[in-house]
């Protein structure tokens, strides 16, 4: 038996989860909005990554697309919620995290807006939400009182389960009387197979290796809902965005133009460049996971937020009783203006330094 699944909680009580504080190892001010600067004068954003992979912003970085900040890492998030609430709580500068949990968050309170998309699905790069073959399990409503083991609560395998069991047309009582348990991803597919759970949010690796040893089935996958579709976002602190303009402009620029990098590269150079970025961080990290690597997820060019990939999940919230109707609208929540692929420098089309490139 598995000793890491746990009853599901309300939603709520997620956003309250604090991370540890990070050491900061080259400034002492990590509570002024006031960022330190580097001996030339770059301004330093500390950060959480991610073991194993190479986010967009840390492909930037490498590419030379960043003249005015420092990136310094500060250890690796354990989740998307707990990492924008270590940036709301002054631990880092920014975090990335479903787009549901950004408007929870926010909508408590928490000084935060979104500049750009992080993650998303596309039909390279989807979560399956699968059962066993022989379980019988065809409908949403084969799963009034049955078990689905999510990767964590608040983010985005809980609220697209939700949605899935909402658009196949059960009631909010229905949809209740569907459990949903925390299990680690790289225990799900054990879960799923011993029945423990009853169907399993498999993506990447996990999804790849569980399909390819036979015996399971997708009931739905994330991109049947919604289409290819952007999910996450990064945030900064509002009062980070206002003292210091320049840096999360420099930021978002960068980390756009590394994204579209990653849409228009042909895979083997991807991984190249990954395995060499990881290589040389040090950080005793095992490769593996590139194997599984297939896109960036993001289907919108440089990553340009949509108000659609917002206000779902308000819409959401609010028919939920979870968040109180008209108390937060998407605009609020994000901005374009410093993506030079929504703010006219570069057309969608183009690659990340302006040139044209052949539609994929």
């Amino acid at each position: 038996m598995l000793s890491t699944i746990f009853r599901r909680r309300p939603l709520h009580a997620l956003a309250a989860a604090l991370v540890a504080p990070a050491a900061l190892a080259v400034v002492t001010a990590c509570g002024a909005a006031e960022a330190p600067t580097t001996a030339d004068g770059k301004t330093v954003l500390r950060y959480q990554g991610q073991t194993g992979l190479v986010t967009a912003y840390e492909l930037a970085d490498n590419l030379g697309y960043f003249s005015k900040i420092s990136l310094q890492w500060e250890g690796d998030t354990t989740s998307g919620p707990a990492n924008i609430q270590a940036a709301a709580t002054k631990q880092i500068e920014f975090g990335s995290a479903f787009n549901g949990a950004v408007v929870k968050l926010a909508a408590g309170g928490a000084p935060v807006q979104s500049v750009l998309s992080s993650y998303g699905s596309d039909d390279k790069s989807y979560t399956g939400y699968f059962v066993r073959e022989d379980s019988g399990i065809t409908s949403a409503r084969d799963l009034i009182g049955k078990k689905v083991g999510v990767n964590t609560l608040g983010a985005h395998h809980e609220f697209v389960t939700r949605e899935w069991l909402h658009q196949q047309g059960l009631t909010e009582a229905e949809i209740k009387q569907v459990q949903l348990l925390v299990v680690p991803p790289v225990n799900t597919e054990e879960a799923l197979r011993s029945g423990q759970i009853d169907v399993g949010a498999l993506n990447s690796v996990w999804r790849e290796t569980a399909v390819g040893r036979g015996g399971v089935r997708p009931l739905f996958t994330d991109t049947a809902i919604f289409g290819e579709f952007d999910y996450g976002t990064y945030v900064f602190r509002k009062d980070f965005i206002a003292q210091n303009p320049e840096a999360v402009k420099d930021f978002v620029q960068g980390t756009a133009r590394a994204t579209r990098w990653l849409q228009i590269t042909p895979h083997d150079e991807v991984i190249a460049k990954f395995t060499d970025i990881i290589t040389k961080r040090g950080r005793n990290e095992n490769l593996k996971l590139l194997d599984y690597w297939r896109s960036s997820g993001i289907p919108v060019p440089g990553a340009v937020i949509a108000d659609k990939e917002i206000q779902i999940w308000i819409d959401w919230l609010e028919r939920n009783g979870e968040l109180p109707k008209g108390k937060i609208t998407a605009t609020e929540l994000f901005t374009n203006k410093d993506n030079p692929y929504a703010n006219g420098t570069y057309q969608p089309a183009s690659g990340p330094t302006g040139e044209v490139v052949a539609a994929k």
